[in-house]
């Protein structure tokens, strides 16, 4: 029998922006629990975004960019008969927003040279316009999913 499903509960609205995304993505963000440092970083993108896209919301900006790199699918290792398979699955909403915070996180960490205010906000931007490297991961993601199709009855 499946245990019941857990109430999570949903971090409260970040002052600025009064979103509760963008206080989930701060606290993605934040590493040894340094949560200024983060906030500055994602308050500081956000206002590189309101520059560089000529007074456009930033906020839609970044909820474009999670919506653009959040995956439908995914593929999950099966062991079945002493083969393991990658079974396609379809990915739930809380979990499709935390791949794509955590890939647009990475993407933006893996950039040299620059703040991570600016890096952010360029992949933030990037990803809006559906292209960056959080953009590829999700398409690999998919590709993956489909080249595996054939496996698709090996749901649990």
């Amino acid at each position: 029998m499946r245990r019941k499903i857990k109430s999570r509960k949903e971090p409260p609205a970040d002052p600025v922006y009064n979103s509760p995304k963008v206080t989930k993505f701060i606290n993605y963000l934040m590493q040894a629990g340094r949560k200024e440092t983060s906030r500055k970083v994602v308050y500081g993108a956000l206002d590189l975004i309101k520059e560089k896209s000529k007074g456009a919301n930033p906020l839609e900006v970044f909820e474009n960019a999670l919506k653009n790199t959040g995956p439908l699918t995914e593929v999950r290792s099966r062991r079945i008969g002493g083969a393991n398979y990658q079974v396609p699955r379809e990915v739930r909403p809380e979990r499709r927003l935390q791949l794509s915070m955590r890939w647009i996180i990475t993407a933006a960490s893996g950039k040299k040279g620059k703040p991570m205010a600016e890096k952010l906000a360029e992949e933030l931007l990037a990803a809006a316009k559906n292209e960056g490297a959080a953009v590829k991961k999700k398409e690999d993601t998919h590709k993956m999913a489909e080249a595996n199709k054939a496996f698709a009855h090996f749901t649990w």
